[in-house]
């Protein structure tokens, strides 16, 4: 995929709400909300852990704040940036809402739902979002990995006390 400058700008800015997370100790996700014109309505990062709530994902949080600056659940002139591959759950917030595009930068093989694990576009929902996905992979992928190898690192230390 051609990643256009655009598309990098708003993907910088979700990894920069991933990093909020990661600093937080929660999984690196970060999720912003475009409205056509260019303005970012909404942005979200994962939350569970520190909210103890399974269902405050990064996607689920920006949505909702779009929704809420927008006044409205219909995001039909939104694109979704967010660093990771969307889940099932997250997916179908996507679909619900009617958000026209989806990019996001790392695959996410144990739980994607927007091509990896399964594929929610092929379902023939009565709206269907663009996806496109590898922008700024690399940098979402390396986030991931390190946040994983130092929960990874602290659990083994923990044991070993």
């Amino acid at each position: 995929m051609t990643q256009s400058e655009t598309d990098i700008r708003y993907m910088q800015a979700a990894l920069s709400l991933a990093r909020k997370a990661e600093a937080l100790g929660e999984v690196p996700i970060g999720a912003i909300v475009v409205w056509d014109d260019g303005r970012i309505v909404g942005e979200g990062y994962n939350a569970r852990e520190s909210e103890k709530n399974a269902l405050l994902h990064a996607e689920i949080m920006a949505i909702d704040a779009a929704c809420k600056a927008l006044g409205g659940w219909r995001l039909h002139k939104a694109t979704l940036y967010v660093t990771v591959e969307p889940c099932v759950m997250c997916a179908g917030a996507i679909v619900n809402a009617r958000i026209r595009r989806v990019v996001y930068g790392a695959k996410d093989p144990r739980f994607g739902a927007m091509g990896s694990l399964v594929d929610v576009t092929k379902i023939p929902f009565n709206h269907t979002p663009e996806v496109d996905h590898g922008v700024l992979e690399e940098d979402c992928e390396a986030l991931m990995k390190r946040f994983f190898l130092s929960l990874r690192a602290k659990r083994m230390k923990g044991s070993a006390e």
